[in-house]
C-alpha cells in the first residue's frame, strides 16, 4: 500500500506562494521599466541635435566635416553605434583617427587627428600615373586632395602595396647621407626585387641596389664620402648619375664626362 508525502505545514506553503508572487512582481517591474526606457529612449528629446568637433583641423573645418559624416550617423543618443559613428568620420578626407563620445542628454563630442603628410605615394614600381595618395607621419597610405597639401617640397615614394612604412623610414635614414653632399632626396624607389633607388633634386639618379637597410646605408655612406675625390678631377661636372651595385666600388656619370670607381667590379 503507497504511503503518501507528508503535506508541507500551512506555514511554510505560504511562505512559497509570497516567495514566487514576490519573483513575479520583480519580473514585471523589470519589464515595465524596460519598456519605458525603450519608450523614453525614442523620443525626440534624445535625438542627437549637435556634434561638437575638437582637434585637428588644418584640412577641414568642422561644418564640412559634420556635412560629410552626420548623413552616415543612424539612431539616437542611446541607439547610436559609436563604432560606426567613428567610421562615419575617419571617412572624412584627411581625417585619420576619430574618437566619438556621448554628452548627455543629445550630443556628441568628436575628437579628431588628422593625416601629417610625409610624402607622396606613387604605388607600384615605374607606375607613371598621377596619384591622389600621399604617406602620412605613420608610414600608412591614404587619399586625399594634392591642392591641399601646403608643402611643395614632399619627396615621393614609389613602390610595392604595403611597404610605406618601410620606405618612409628608409628616405628618413638617406637623407642626413645625401644632404652631406648638397643634395636632397626627391624621389626614392623600392623595386619588386628589393632593390632601391634614389633620384636628388640635383638631377641625378644613384642606384642604390639591394642588401639589408644597414648595407644600403653603408654603401651609400662610403659613395658621399669617396664621390669628392672623382669629382675633384673633373671640375664642372655635374654628377648624373651612380651606380653602387658593384661588389668592389661604384660607376659614376658626369655631365659631358664617363669614368667609373674600380669599374672592374661585378654587379651584385
Amino acid at each position: 500500500m503507497a504511503t503518501r508525502a507528508p503535506a508541507l505545514p500551512p506555514s511554510a506553503d505560504i511562505r512559497l506562494m509570497n516567495v514566487t508572487a514576490a519573483v513575479l512582481a520583480a519580473i514585471g517591474v523589470v519589464a515595465l521599466v524596460a519598456v519605458a526606457l525603450l519608450w523614453a529612449a525614442q523620443r525626440p528629446v534624445f535625438a542627437v541635435k549637435a556634434i561638437r568637433i575638437d582637434g585637428d583641423l588644418a584640412h577641414n573645418s568642422a561644418l564640412t566635416i559634420r556635412a560629410n559624416a552626420a548623413p552616415r550617423l543612424a539612431g539616437n543618443f542611446f541607439t547610436l553605434d559609436l563604432a560606426s559613428a567613428r567610421r562615419a568620420f575617419e571617412s572624412v578626407p584627411w581625417v585619420r583617427q576619430a574618437i566619438v563620445k556621448r554628452v548627455w542628454p543629445n550630443r556628441l563630442r568628436v575628437q579628431l587627428e588628422e593625416h601629417r603628410p610625409a610624402a607622396l605615394w606613387v604605388g607600384a614600381a615605374g607606375a607613371d600615373e598621377a596619384s591622389d595618395k600621399l604617406v602620412n607621419s605613420y608610414g600608412e597610405v591614404f587619399e586625399a586632395n594634392l591642392g591641399d597639401v601646403e608643402d611643395d617640397a614632399l619627396p615621393t615614394l614609389r613602390g610595392p602595396e604595403g611597404t610605406s612604412a618601410h620606405m618612409l623610414a628608409m628616405i628618413g635614414r638617406l637623407r642626413p647621407e645625401f644632404a652631406a653632399m648638397d643634395a636632397h632626396v626627391d624621389t626614392l624607389e623600392l623595386s619588386g626585387r628589393g632593390s632601391w633607388r634614389v633620384e636628388l633634386d640635383t638631377g641625378a639618379e644613384v642606384e642604390l641596389g639591394r642588401g639589408s637597410d644597414d648595407e644600403v646605408i653603408a654603401r651609400t655612406r662610403s659613395f658621399v664620402a669617396t664621390l669628392p675625390e672623382v669629382r675633384n678631377r673633373y671640375q664642372q661636372h655635374p654628377l648624373r648619375s651612380a651606380d653602387l651595385r658593384h661588389n668592389a666600388g661604384y660607376a659614376v656619370r658626369l655631365e659631358g664626362v664617363s669614368t667609373s670607381a674600380d669599374a672592374a667590379g661585378k654587379k651584385k
